[in-house]
């Protein structure tokens, strides 16, 4: 039974009219579809503070005139077939991107291992034990009983020094960074540095707040630290458990040097923890924010490790932060949604949420390793790298080859993947990023082989020397 936008003018008398004409507009217009059930008479009246007589007067002229349909035990319904307005086509006006067979393209992990069963038992959970308080505006930084189980699982998990207090609970790494542009910003910090090559999302959030991010290169250890003293920037965002794209970590003397960096210019690490839950041929590595708690900012989020849509994620910040971020944090949304704070808080408590990550680790590494099989055969030329965590791969493609034409070879085979040209500030050579998370192990085979062609099909034309055309 629909609830009815319509109004009656008393002044104008002739309620009956009036209704009658703004119910045939509304069915002519579309606004009523066909088949839609009407408030009843005694239901609507009382809405539009008539008469009963005043709206059985009107449904029964629309009946009378087609619009309306009325039968015992069914209601009063409008009528099918009688709308002059076509219906709207499920996503009209929207401009569709054609699904590509194997999509490689890094970022999202096996959206179809998140843990339903889990999370609904974490939800229902939640909702039988939340407080009424809890559904009504609360600490904007997030709920106590998230925090505390952050502080402890990062502590226990990141070697973070995260007491609840300089936890915020965020809608993403998105957000943080945003909420940090605002803050950094309105502190006279103008100059910010960033990997190079490094996330092109993170650069294009940066440049929409007023920032023109410095790349720094990234070698074999990471950042190099050296040449982020010359840049002049005092703000550095960086990926050192697992650089994004090439998968380097940054090295113990790095961390050290960009600690003592941070403390030189009176500046801030942004430390993006992006995957560093899953790692496959390495002992763990602490974040960096557990060596220098005054002078980084640990952001993380569910984005890898459970799903993007979640849009749920932390920030642990520097306690001469927290004040500003937490207010900036009030200002954007009014706080992260009390109900699905409290479902994670739950597999965090229960350890549903080390159980699947520990599943996760096996499936994940499993696929790595028929990608990195499957290129060492179709691929032989191409140089794989950062392999060891994470849920992508960076391929150095053969120097010769055409970056922008491979991923368009690939394209064309219905094959996505990710060019590195974006991510970089400074010219580089040719390479992609290889996302594996989302396909089986078979699937990858396949892609790779689908890669290797695309390759080849772009591999220049040589000549023998005796010249194009001439007898062998």
């Amino acid at each position: 039974m629909l609830d009815l936008l319509i109004a009656v003018d008393r002044e104008r008398g002739d309620l009956a009219r009036q209704l009658t004409a703004a119910l045939r507009d509304g069915v002519r217009a579309g606004r009523l579809g066909g088949g839609s059930r009407l408030p009843s008479t005694r239901v609507l009246a009382a809405d539009l503070g008539v008469s009963r007589g005043v709206v059985v007067e009107a449904y029964a002229q629309l009946v009378a005139e087609g619009y309306l349909t009325s039968r015992r035990g069914s209601g009063t319904r409008v009528a099918n077939g009688v709308s002059q307005a076509a219906p709207p086509q499920p996503g009209a006006g929207i401009t569709l991107v054609p699904a590509v067979r194997y999509d490689l393209k890094p970022g999202t992990p096996d959206l179809a291992a998140f843990p339903r069963t889990a999370w609904l038992a974490a939800t229902r959970q939640a909702l039988a034990d939340a407080r009424h308080s809890h559904l009504g505006y609360g600490d904007p930084a997030g709920l106590p009983e998230l925090r505390a189980e952050l502080a402890a699982y990062l502590g226990r998990v990141r070697a973070a020094v995260a007491a609840p207090e300089r936890v915020v609970v965020v809608s993403g790494v998105a957000q943080s960074l945003a909420l940090l542009a605002t803050v950094l910003a309105a502190r006279g910090h103008r100059r910010l540095a960033v990997e190079d090559p490094g996330s092109p999302g993170a650069l294009a959030l940066l440049r929409a707040h007023g920032f023109d991010p410095v790349g720094v290169p990234v070698d074999a250890e990471g950042m190099d630290v050296a040449k982020l003293a010359d840049s002049g920037a005092t703000v550095a965002l960086v990926t050192p458990a697992h650089q994004y794209p090439t998968g380097v970590v940054l090295s113990p003397r790095r961390r050290a040097a960009l600690a003592e960096w941070a403390g030189a210019v009176d500046g801030l690490v942004l430390e993006d923890d992006y995957d560093a839950e899953f790692r496959y041929d390495r002992e763990p590595v602490g974040c960096l924010q557990g060596l220098a708690p005054d002078r980084v900012v640990h952001l993380g989020s569910l984005s890898k490790a459970l799903a993007p849509g979640l849009r749920l994620g932390w920030a642990v910040v520097p306690e001469w932060l927290v004040g500003e971020f937490r207010e900036a944090k009030r200002y954007a949304d009014l706080g992260t949604g009390a109900l699905d704070q409290l479902a994670f808080a739950g597999l965090l408590t229960s350890g549903a949420y080390d159980r699947h990550l520990r599943a996760m680790r096996g499936r994940y590494r499993a696929r790595r390793d028929a990608l990195v099989e499957a290129l060492a055969r179709r691929l032989p030329a191409a140089d794989v790298r950062g392999v060891a965590a994470g849920l992508h791969l960076y391929l150095d493609l053969p120097r010769d080859a055409a970056e922008a034409a491979v991923v368009t070879a690939c394209a064309e085979r219905g094959l996505g993947v990710e060019a590195v040209a974006p991510m970089r500030l400074t010219p580089g050579g040719p390479a992609l990023v290889l996302g594996y998370a989302g396909h089986s192990q078979r699937h990858l085979a396949l892609a790779a082989g689908l890669l290797g062609e695309a390759v080849a099909a772009c591999a220049p034309v040589t000549t023998s020397r005796r010249g194009a055309g001439q007898p062998g």
